[in-house]
């Protein structure tokens, strides 16, 4: 079967592109916008409605083939590529990709996202946007489950050698600055792992001691004793620090682990896990970082684990930071990766490695981009995988859980 037709239609993602540089530099909230002037190029304003690109394939037999470019919240910022805006990107992918698919036989997965993923741009010298490698290669793996009559998970799956898992993979909420109220709906809907938390403020928010976290966890603790939806209810408490112990405790790492020990008696009994500790300003000094902060929590049996996400962006980070040791969780930022190939393998190489696999992503993604990748998670079998787009405590949450279910009804019978 071969691909008659590629056609772009512009949407909206499930929340917003914020100006990461011009925050850091004192715009402040103001409801949901912010104050004060754009920074980053290409921003009109410090926040702006995310925005995407489906990307979609007209098979030869009529059906339709179709995956979302997206790119993160914080796009531009830390080496990330510039801005996405639709207009922009539109008629590259009108006048450089759809020759490259337009009449081309469908062969398999792998081959036709490395079209895209590793092809270099006549006009730029580069490859391309990793938002458009991203939205391209999700129409790649639906056109090759569609021209097969198959699930995208069963087509990844037997390309890359994998099992379909028999159960929902674990899916992680976040409940943005609402830390309480979310948390409340991620208990009543029996999320697996919860509740993100966003302390990434040291006065307001972690404490000038940690202080805020302990006492929030205390509280988050006692809320799910006490709330139970089913008597086997057991989550994982997951929360982001965004490199605020380091602000605290100035960076001495033992001091860190410890105190991480002293947040999983809080927690107990439930597993928890501190998503980015530090943020050590590069890439080596984050891995060194991670990787002795890890060795010293192993040394006093803390059993709380850290997870790597700053500066662990690309499938080249992944490996990096699982060579080392870097945590004991990896966040899998699947826009920033570029190709959906990019974060399967990534997935793997961390479950080959004993790094834990988080299939993670953005809240700035679409509902076509979350159940692409709702595929990759049962098809790759993650530690977790993250409920988008948006805040993930409603919509987010549904749109994983459903595309999950789905394929649990239909794996053995297509």
């Amino acid at each position: 079967m071969k691909i008659k037709k590629v056609i772009c239609a512009p949407g909206k993602t499930g929340f917003f592109f914020d100006d990461q540089k011009a925050i850091k530099q004192g715009a402040k909230s103001d409801g949901a916008f912010y104050s004060g002037e754009p920074v980053t190029e290409g921003f009109t304003s410090v926040r702006q409605a995310g925005e995407s690109i489906s990307v979609i394939f007209v098979l030869e037999d009529g059906q339709l083939a179709f995956g979302d470019c997206a790119a993160v919240q914080y796009s531009g910022a830390g080496g990330r590529d510039p801005l996405f805006l639709a207009e922009n990107f539109i008629p590259v992918i009108e006048k450089e990709i759809a020759p490259l698919y337009e009449g081309r036989e469908i062969t398999n997965f792998r081959e036709m996202a490395d079209l895209v993923d590793k092809h270099v741009s006549e006009s730029t010298g580069k490859k391309y946007h990793t938002a458009i490698r991203y939205g391209v290669t999700q129409a790649c793996l639906d056109a090759v489950a569609k021209s097969q009559k198959k699930l995208m998970a069963q087509v990844i799956a037997k390309e890359y050698n994998t099992t379909i898992s028999d159960k929902m993979i674990p899916i992680f909420s976040q409940s943005g600055d609402d830390r309480y109220q979310n948390a409340d709906k991620m208990i009543m809907k029996g999320a697996e792992v919860l509740p993100h938390a966003l302390f990434n403020h040291v006065a307001d928010k972690v404490g000038l001691k940690g202080e805020k976290i302990v006492a929030y966890l205390e509280w988050l603790r006692d809320r799910i004793l006490n709330n139970k939806p089913y008597e086997e209810y057991n989550p994982t408490i997951h929360i982001d620090v965004y490199g605020t112990l380091g602000l605290v405790f100035d960076n001495n790492f033992e001091a860190i682990a410890n105190y991480i020990g002293e947040l999983e008696k809080v927690a107990a009994p439930f597993q928890l896990r501190v998503e980015g500790p530090v943020d050590m300003g590069e890439k080596q000094a984050q891995i060194d970082a991670l990787a002795e902060i890890r060795r010293l929590m192993e040394e006093k049996g803390i059993k709380a684990q850290i997870v790597a996400d700053e500066w662990c962006n690309t499938l080249e980070d992944i490996i990096d930071f699982s060579k080392a040791k870097a945590g004991h969780m990896a966040q899998i930022k699947t826009p920033d990766l570029g190709g959906i190939n990019n974060a399967i393998e990534a997935v793997l190489y961390c479950k080959q490695h004993n790094m834990g696999a988080y299939l993670g992503g953005t809240c700035n993604e679409t509902n076509r981009s979350a159940e692409i990748c709702a595929n990759i998670a049962m098809a790759t079998q993650p530690v977790q995988y993250l409920a988008k787009p948006g805040m993930g405590v409603d919509e987010g949450y549904m749109i994983v859980f459903n595309e999950m279910s789905r394929i649990l009804a239909l794996k053995d019978v297509l």
